[in-house]
């Protein structure tokens, strides 16, 4: 196998459904640090993760944007709600920076106030908080099984880094490089990253992302694959360009988890085909989803 080559993933909707996570911090988020022109003191911390939340999720690119969103989902006056949802959607970006000007919010505060929250989570109930998070059980074997194959691993990610450090610490991934919003743009990175590495794969769940990397000419070359089990809007899988490849969890688990027969499919590491444990074969056949996030990490502690 050649040195330096690198397999890269997205976080949020790739390695982990955080979805419950999102809407909790985002409420407490408006609840506590928010300075807002709507009374939000008096918001119901246990309110169950609203649809129009995880609805609007694939159009969220940084996590700034969440605690937007839940803001006008709780607000008072006018509300966002389904009736008046895809108005809000036609002209996301446009209403998102109106309402920041509103309100005379900037999105460097705005984060802020979502990684207080976090911060609040973690040194109150460090428990509570990783349980919020559920680990996509196919794709933590896919990375654990590509590290054992001698590749390295590289995760950039619009969270910030601390964050995504205890979350991977828990389902026990060690990447050899860790990216968060603190180090710019993934296209930015990536290019950065090509002149030292053989990128063999990138894995993420936005478009647009990936779009802007396969039409970059620096990054142009870096294999792509939209992953269908994210945050994915309703015609994203349409039309793909031929440089962009889905790829679906049961694509990980026909492959038994074992990246040899996965990266087959897509011009992978066919000699390491002998290497996956007869064990990690028969376990193609479990089901996707554990019904729980503590049933993912019980599944992941007793795998390990």
């Amino acid at each position: 196998m050649r040195e330096k080559e690198l397999i890269l993933f997205d976080f949020d909707g790739v390695i982990v459904d955080g979805m419950d996570e999102y809407w909790h911090s985002s409420l407490l988020a408006c609840k506590y640090f928010l300075n807002s022109k709507d009374n939000c003191s008096d918001i119901n911390l246990n309110l169950k993760t609203s649809n129009i939340f995880i609805s609007l999720r694939p159009w969220i690119k940084y996590g700034w944007e969440m605690v937007i969103i839940t803001h006008e989902i709780i607000k008072k006056n006018n509300p966002l709600n389904d009736q008046n949802k895809n108005s809000f959607l036609a002209n996301y970006q446009k209403n998102c920076t109106e309402i920041i000007k509103r309100n005379s919010w900037d999105s460097e505060n705005l984060q802020k106030c979502l990684d207080k929250a976090r911060e609040l989570q973690i040194s109150d109930n460090f428990d509570k908080w990783i349980s919020l998070h559920r680990p996509f059980i196919e794709v933590v074997k896919f990375i654990k099984y590509a590290k054992k194959n001698g590749y390295q691993i590289g995760i950039i990610t619009t969270k910030g880094k601390l964050f995504t450090q205890k979350i991977l610490k828990k389902i026990d991934i060690n990447p050899d490089f860790l990216y968060g919003y603190e180090s710019g743009s993934k296209t930015e990175i990536i290019t950065n990253l090509i002149n030292d590495y053989k990128i063999i794969g990138f894995l993420e769940d936005r478009l647009k992302t990936l779009l802007n990397i396969v039409n970059n000419s620096q990054t142009s070359d870096v294999p792509c694959y939209l992953a269908d089990w994210g945050y994915l809007k309703e015609d994203d899988r349409i039309d793909l360009p031929n440089t962009i490849k889905l790829l679906t969890l049961d694509d990980l688990k026909k492959s038994g988890y074992n990246i040899t027969t996965l990266c087959s499919l897509h011009n992978f590491l066919v000699s390491h085909k002998e290497s996956l444990p007869i064990a990690c074969q028969r376990k193609c056949e479990v089901e996707a989803y554990p019904k729980s996030q503590q049933q993912c990490f019980q599944q992941l502690d007793s795998d390990s």
